[in-house]
């Protein structure tokens, strides 16, 4: 039997995204048709927190990054420990005002 060889997908990074964006928060929502997550960065001291970055998935994608991120979440659990949250990080008690566009 012919066997196809698995396509191979070139990704390519520029160099400002490389760099990453900081994040010490994500807020998660979603529809009926897609996921939307939001990457914030919360700086101690400041009343005011803005999106860094946000990210909409299809549910089926949103489902493939839970997979992955337990994958790897047990891979580095394994290399350097277990990783600890308290009950009171997990779900912090953050007051939520989200406004529009204003800078």
């Amino acid at each position: 039997m012919d066997q196809k060889k698995p396509t191979q997908l070139n990704v390519e990074l520029s160099p400002e995204i490389a760099e990453g964006i900081y994040s010490n928060l994500a807020i998660i929502s979603h529809s009926s048709s897609e996921f939307v997550i939001d990457f914030v960065r919360i700086m101690p001291g400041t009343p005011k927190a803005n999106v860094k970055s946000r990210i909409i998935l299809t549910p089926e994608h949103t489902k493939r990054l839970l997979f992955a991120l337990q994958e790897n979440i047990s891979k580095y659990e394994a290399q350097n420990g277990k990783i600890k949250i308290s009950e009171s990080q997990m779900m912090p008690p953050i007051p939520m005002g989200f406004g529009g566009g204003e800078a």
